[in-house]
């Protein structure tokens, strides 16, 4: 099922996600959901918190670039409890966009190089460190989970100069090609 996604100004985007248990109610669904709603509106990763859920579960997909980048043919899996423990490596500069900020694509610096431990989706532990395109995925996702957006690594000048995109989403006037969930 393709689910709202939460756009910029919806409180949930602003709190620090909660770990989840083997428990957790639909958790394979939810998963389906998610890659369903990713997919659907062309993103390669999604955070829970993007469809109003407060917890730390992200899916990405990178099959969408295998043409470019064989080593992602087939390249969808779901991270549970993601913790970065350490970002490292030379600092790279990017454009990125966001799936609840559309429209908006900004060039971010982030760490080459990153710590990460998680659960896959039958809740095996893993202790990585990743490099490279993935790691920086990883990172702006995981950043949904601890509240922040990729919009607060970039510079004042470069947030004042959006200020109004991000005002036009704030007043629920926000446009995509994909189902929102704004600010009424």
């Amino acid at each position: 099922m393709i689910l709202p996604i939460y756009t910029y100004g919806q409180p949930v985007l602003r709190k620090v996600a909660e770990d989840i248990t083997l428990d957790y109610p639909e958790l394979k669904k939810l998963i389906e959901n998610m890659f369903e709603t990713m997919v659907h509106a062309d993103g390669v990763g999604l955070a829970a918190p993007q469809i109003g859920l407060p917890i730390r579960v992200v899916t990405i997909t990178l099959d969408p670039l295998s043409d470019e980048f064989p080593e992602f043919k087939d390249f969808n899996r779901a991270y549970i409890n993601p913790h970065i423990l350490e970002v490292g490596g030379e600092e790279v500069a990017m454009e990125e966009g966001c799936l609840s900020l559309p429209g908006i694509h900004e060039t971010v610096k982030r760490g080459s190089r990153i710590h990460v431990k998680y659960m896959d989706e039958n809740f095996v532990e893993h202790d990585e460190v990743v490099e490279g395109y993935l790691a920086r995925v990883m990172q702006h996702e995981f950043d949904h989970l601890d509240g922040k957006m990729f919009i607060d690594h970039i510079s004042p000048l470069r947030k004042q100069m959006i200020k109004g995109k991000l005002n036009t989403m704030l007043k629920g006037k926000a446009r995509s090609s994909y189902k929102m969930k704004q600010i009424k």
